[in-house]
């Protein structure tokens, strides 16, 4: 029911010394819309169980969806937040022909809900788990909000990006909203320009919302407070499933993913072009099977599509039944991490 992919340097560590919470110094959570309710069990385990006595940090790497599931477990309770957060996302309901506004003002709602009444206050304080949410700054048509101009801008993307990703550097500058304290950076071969943003209470609700802005879908967030002017969307645009390293190097990182050939970034989601494998020397991928998806309702996970191919009703109760189906996942791994002679069988590589 549950695969786990290693880099060579993980698959050693997990060998010699267990599947141990202390191993891990930062977990990384990618795009994908529904897709993550696939990891809802997963999440409430690491964050309920396996983390809970932790006493060193743990960064916390997210883009759209990903950022969005580390809002909650950046939380004081973060089992409570994954929960209002995979419930209220779940319970969306939209009018059958939704503009840009209608959805991002939805968005805005949910998230509110995600936070309570001092959430924003948990996440900006938690000393252990330190969240980052990537965001995509826009320049020239993609930054316009008008969608035939907004629209022209993504094929221009889709062309550049065909010809080599780090010519999307010329149209998406990459943001990381950060924890205040952490030290955290990212590096790539593609030269994005990275910002570092520390989070305050002023900027942290319209980057984590602008880091799901969807393009085309959602409207953009414009002139986040105490960053440069520009129209802020999605950060899956270029990291939607991640191909970059993480610095320092000082421990492995924890990956649940909803399938087990990540992307870079979105306009690779049709391509046959694989990430740098090097990158995924120290990761460790949790992966629900095959298996365990032919066992869900119509066979497939969530995403987004559900919205306007199925009816309210219909979607709703589908999604409840995956996010309940993942508790096994999460019992699966229990054993795995508890059965030493287990984990050596289960280990794959990336």
């Amino acid at each position: 029911m549950l695969n786990i992919y290693v880099g060579k340097t993980a698959r050693e560590t997990l060998l010699t010394q267990g599947f141990k919470q202390d191993l891990f110094t930062s977990m990384l959570g990618a795009s994908g819309g529904p897709k993550w309710f696939t990891l809802f069990g997963l999440d409430k385990y690491l964050f309920g169980e396996f983390f809970k006595e932790r006493s060193t940090e743990l960064n916390l790497i997210g883009s759209s969806a990903g950022a969005f599931r580390f809002a909650a477990l950046s939380q004081n309770d973060p089992v409570t937040a994954i929960t209002r957060l995979a419930k209220h996302y779940s319970e969306t309901v939209y009018s059958k022909k939704a503009n840009a506004q209608e959805i991002t003002t939805k968005a805005r709602e949910l998230l509110a809900a995600v936070y309570g009444k001092d959430g924003i206050e948990q996440i900006i304080n938690n000393p252990i788990f330190k969240a980052h949410f990537i965001v995509a700054r826009c320049q020239g048509l993609t930054s316009f909000e008008a969608k035939p101009l907004q629209l022209l801008g993504l094929v221009t993307s889709v062309m550049l990006n065909k010809v080599d990703r780090g010519l999307l550097r010329h149209q998406y500058q990459r943001i990381v909203f950060h924890h205040p304290t952490s030290q955290l950076t990212i590096s790539d071969n593609h030269r994005f320009n990275d910002v570092y943003q520390p989070l305050t209470h002023a900027n942290l609700a319209d980057a984590l919302l602008a880091s799901g802005s969807i393009p085309l879908v959602m409207q953009g967030i414009k002139d986040i407070n105490g960053c440069a002017k520009g129209m802020y969307r999605d950060g899956g645009i270029i990291d939607y499933h991640f191909d970059f390293q993480l610095n320092p190097i000082n421990g492995l990182t924890l990956y649940p993913h909803f399938n087990a050939n990540p992307k870079a970034g979105w306009f690779d989601k049709s391509s046959t072009r694989a990430v740098n494998i090097k990158h995924y020397d120290n990761t460790v991928m949790l992966v629900p099977s095959d298996e365990f998806i032919q066992q869900l309702p119509f066979q497939k996970i969530p995403d987004r599509k559900d919205f306007t191919e199925m009816d309210a009703d219909t979607r709703i109760k589908y999604w409840r039944k995956v996010l309940s189906a993942t508790n096994y996942l999460a019992e699966e791994l229990d054993n795995i991490i508890h059965r030493p002679n287990l984990l050596a069988s289960k280990l794959k590589t990336i």
